[in-house]
């Protein structure tokens, strides 16, 4: 099936108040994001992978050893990731479900710790990735990172949450300062409760 570009889930100021510009999820979602769509069904047509799903493609063009991803594997992933970071974010209440801190607490020993874990990762990827909280398939969170457009589907893993490190994702509004994007991120834009029902 052909990708799609979703709708945001909000308005592009949606997140001005809250560090996200209407500038930035213009960039980001409007030219971005669409051009992963958009080479992606370049890529794909005609080959194997025309007609499967986004996530089938990923973890069926996935090299660990490749030195550089394929570009039908780099759009299709990028596309996923950022259908998933869309519906992690969100304006409004950001009050966090007692199911989703019980976790946390019990995976990272507190909230705060998870927030510390999951911001050095981020702020410690090399050049462009994601930081990512996890659920492994015994049910345990775990913090991860990953370079370029990789995501937990590579691994077996079911993504909770996802932090955008590419530098677009955060330029305009925080220039060169990537751990005060990802305590941003965390403390005024995270949707909480979908994380929560991702669990």
């Amino acid at each position: 099936m052909p990708f799609e570009l979703p709708d945001l889930p909000y308005a592009h100021d949606a997140l001005a108040d809250l560090g996200m510009s209407k500038e930035t999820l213009e960039y980001h979602h409007d030219i971005h994001h669409k051009a992963y769509v958009d080479n992606g069904n370049k890529l794909i047509a005609g080959t194997e992978w025309e007609g499967k799903s986004v996530e089938d493609i990923i973890t069926g063009t996935y090299s660990a050893d490749a030195v550089a991803q394929s570009g039908i594997f780099n759009n299709a992933s990028q596309h996923w990731n950022h259908t998933q970071f869309w519906k992690m974010m969100g304006p409004g209440e950001k009050k966090m479900p007692g199911d989703l801190e019980a976790r946390l607490t019990e995976c990272f020993g507190s909230v705060d710790q998870f927030k510390s874990d999951f911001s050095a990762a981020g702020a410690g990827q090399f050049g462009s990735g994601w930081a990512w909280l996890v659920a492994e398939s015994d049910g345990g969170l775990k913090v991860t990172k990953t370079e370029n457009g990789v995501n937990p589907l590579c691994f077996g893993q079911k993504a909770l949450l996802g932090c955008d490190v590419w530098e677009h994702s955060y330029y305009i509004d925080f220039r060169n300062k990537r751990p005060a994007y990802l305590t941003n991120f965390l403390d005024k834009l995270v949707n909480w409760e979908y994380v929560a029902s991702q669990l």
